[in-house]
């Protein structure tokens, strides 16, 4: 096993009827939010009138930002940002799977600085600061609830480039895997699929033989996102299955499985 350093500074709330407290949350880290989403899923199923409820009646003033599509732009990014100077938005609220929480974070290092957001990904600038985000996940897949990375596309250039720092995690997350009832069979299993491909990059690479823990960690989280795959997919109201597939694709991602 190798010398490792093992930081994740991200809360996690994860359960039943954990919604509501995205207005505490949230209020304890800024006044003004920027509410992150992507299309029209999160209104049809109810979600957006709960947080926006809970924001509200913790005091928060909310900056709308919807319209984030899967691989995020970041022409999308540098509309956030410019929202969040206008308004002087001093936290971001992020509803959605992993390229809503990716736009989030992109917004909260970009808002920070006077040069484009761009750089950060192109290694021409370095993070110094940003803003808090909290995110409502909707989406078992990218593992960007509890980790410090994110992946934005240069529309432009075509080139889709990742960056992580370690100001970039989330400061809270909430899990509740009923709000992923509603998830389609097809993304349920695309989530599983991603949750697998992210820890076989860590058990297939390593060139340390000696390393037990790791190795027997993923092999669970695998079998785990498999078996809570099927169980999903033959319920998609299964509470145990959708609670075992959303904390095993935020586990394969968070940091743990690459540790030594």
């Amino acid at each position: 096993m190798q010398n490792f350093v093992f930081h994740n500074p991200t809360k996690i709330l994860f359960g039943r009827k954990t919604v509501p407290s995205v207005g505490p949350e949230t209020v304890a880290l800024g006044q003004k939010a920027l509410l992150v989403y992507g299309q029209s899923s999160i209104k049809k199923t109810g979600l957006y009138d709960q947080v926006l409820s809970s924001l509200t009646e913790a005091g928060v003033t909310v900056v709308e930002h919807g319209g984030t599509r899967s691989n995020p732009l970041l022409d999308h990014v540098r509309a956030g940002i410019a929202k969040v100077k206008q308004e002087k938005v001093d936290v971001i609220v992020a509803v959605g799977g992993g390229s809503v929480i990716d736009t989030a974070k992109a917004i909260s290092a970009g808002s920070l600085v006077e040069h484009d957001v761009w750089k950060f990904f192109i290694g021409k600038k370095s993070i110094k600061a940003a803003l808090p985000v909290v995110t409502v996940l909707t989406l078992a897949a990218a593992g960007s609830e509890m980790n410090s990375g994110m992946v934005i596309t240069n529309q432009d250039t075509q080139k889709k480039f990742g960056f992580g720092h370690r100001l970039l995690y989330p400061k809270v997350s909430i899990l509740d895997p009923e709000i992923t009832f509603t998830v389609p069979p097809d993304y349920t299993a695309y989530g599983a699929v991603d949750a697998i491909a992210h820890v076989l990059e860590f058990y297939m690479t390593t060139e340390d033989t000696d390393t037990p823990v790791q190795a027997r960690f993923i092999e669970g989280l695998i079998l785990n996102a498999m078996e809570s795959c099927e169980r999903c997919l033959a319920d998609p109201h299964d509470y145990g299955g959708r609670a075992n597939l959303m904390w095993t694709a935020t586990l394969a991602l968070n940091g743990l499985t690459a540790a030594g």
